[in-house]
């Protein structure tokens, strides 16, 4: 399986840009874009989004190149789902990673107990998602409403958000991000 942070180095590099640059362009230290290019650190999705916003593409062009020599299928079986961001306490796996002109990137998001997706962040895109086991807080902007299984969402990335699992147990989410569409 290929490898995101050498990827994302390449990627930086075909633009010449250095780590510094490219943090001052995303708002993420340059530590952590250096962790990530190592594969020592799983960046979150908005993580991964604004450092991918940054270099001027998106996270399904991202990863649509990334696994380009998948065969696809309109069809995806629970092992086949790819883990683009999984963290010590969150998870985030991916359907359709190889679907030409993919559109939607669709996630099944997994917070073990007190887990939450960081700080406050944002990115160009909607997100839209479902929980369907546990409580999540979710923050957007200044208002917080804690979901419930079977509870939704839909709001603009570009308001600061942030994801936190409130349950005594594991919670899961299903959620659909459109990508920028520059």
């Amino acid at each position: 399986m290929p490898q995101i942070g050498s990827h994302l180095k390449e990627l930086r590099r075909r633009r010449d840009l250095s780590v510094r640059e490219l943090a001052l362009r995303s708002g993420i230290s340059h530590s952590a874009i250096s962790l990530i290019e190592r594969d020592r650190m799983s960046p979150s999705v908005d993580t991964l989004s604004a450092i991918l916003d940054a270099l001027g593409t998106t996270l399904p062009g991202f990863f649509a190149d990334l696994y380009s020599s998948v065969p696809h299928s309109p069809f995806y079986a629970a092992h086949e789902w790819i883990e683009i961001g999984k963290a010590a306490t969150v998870s985030y796996r991916m359907v359709g990673i190889n679907h030409p002109n993919r559109q939607i990137l669709m996630l099944h998001e997994t917070y073990a107990r007190g887990a939450d997706s960081g700080e406050a962040f944002v990115h160009s895109a909607q997100e839209a998602g479902m929980v369907t086991r546990g409580a999540v807080e979710l923050t957007v902007g200044g208002e917080s409403r804690v979901l419930h299984r079977g509870d939704g969402y839909y709001f603009d990335s570009r308001l600061p958000h942030r994801f936190r699992n409130v349950s005594d147990g594991e919670s899961e989410i299903v959620s659909a991000v459109t990508p920028p569409t520059y």
